[in-house]
């Protein structure tokens, strides 16, 4: 069963991601926001914290990088992720993840 050893669950308007003991997520329900992390499930290794916007979520990884998935209305660039690599936690609005 994939939801053993459960440390967080995040959820936004129609899906949920967990945050398991070994530092993989698991998500679930509507894939439109984030039910489903299959584009990103190789990068979603030694996750420290899940964050939810009312769409997306956004995964703070023990390297200060961050992986997000769902449906994104803020900047998701590679200059904006740069800029946040060191970030030691995540926090989410409705619609952003800062």
């Amino acid at each position: 069963h994939q939801l053993k050893d459960v440390q967080q669950v995040a959820s936004t308007h129609y899906a949920f991601a967990a945050l398991r003991g070994n530092g993989s997520v698991v998500s679930w329900g509507h894939p439109d926001f984030g039910g489903d992390s299959f584009a990103v499930e190789d990068q979603l290794k030694n996750v420290q914290q899940l964050e939810a916007t009312h769409c997306a979520f956004t995964a703070i990884l023990s390297d200060g990088s961050r992986v997000s998935w769902g449906v994104h209305e803020t900047d998701g660039s590679s200059e904006v992720q740069d800029r946040l690599r060191n970030a030691q936690e995540v926090k989410a609005t409705r619609s952003a993840h800062a």
